[in-house]
């Protein structure tokens, strides 16, 4: 993993230049952020330009690491267009579900390439299950399919119970556009890697039927 397609460059770029431009205008931060408000209104703009600016240097150096070191294995599998295709469906579907559930909260902003992000390593998990994930907190490999289903359970969890500072939903409806657009895509999966196609599909199921209950 790692490695630099044109694609990545462009990705990463445009995040960049995009952030830089809010951190130094706040005009240009407030018009173009997420907000419940505004995309009620009628700015849905918004749900796309929100998922290329930042909080600050270190929110932007996150998530362009990690889409770095997941990028180059959906890229390899995928194709160029089918990777920017699930980069920008999970960027939408994640901000998508954040205004589901904020709607009504108007004073709800976010910001940040997360979600987008989320979509491009379920889809590189969704591809090599099996594969060895290193955290910098934990010295021992994690296969890929356990780091996913934790990853979208503490999602669940952080969205329920408003943990941090933090776009859950988006994460989650990033993870979410991931899995579904690789499915699309890859629909032999369903043929050769079912048993995990249903378990990584579990946490999905578990947050449709926490809202259908009422639970959530």
């Amino acid at each position: 993993m790692g490695d630099f397609d044109l694609i990545t460059i462009v990705v990463i770029a445009a995040n960049i230049i995009f952030s830089f431009k809010g951190f130094n205008d706040h005009a240009f931060f407030e018009k173009y952020k997420f907000n419940s408000a505004a995309v009620k209104r009628g700015e849905k703009i918004r749900v796309l330009t929100s998922g290329f600016l930042h909080v600050d240097t270190a929110h932007l150096f996150l998530n362009m690491l990690t889409l770095y070191f997941f990028a180059d294995v959906v890229i390899g599998s995928l194709g160029s267009f089918s990777f920017l295709l699930i980069y920008v469906a999970s960027l939408l579907l994640g901000n998508l579900l954040s205004y589901y559930f904020h709607k009504d909260e108007y004073q709800y902003n976010a910001v940040g390439a997360s979600g987008a992000v989320s979509g491009i390593i379920y889809t590189a998990i969704l591809l090599y299950p099996n594969m060895s994930l290193y955290m910098f907190f934990i010295p021992i490999p994690i296969p890929a399919y356990v780091f996913g289903i934790g990853y979208m359970l503490y999602s669940i969890y952080g969205m329920k119970n408003r943990i941090g500072n933090i776009g859950h939903d988006a994460h989650f409806g990033g993870a979410v556009g991931g899995y579904i657009l690789t499915l699309v895509l890859v629909p032999q999966l369903f043929a050769t890697s079912l048993f995990m196609v249903i378990l990584l599909a579990i946490p999905i199921v578990l947050l449709f039927f926490l809202q259908k209950t009422g639970k959530f």
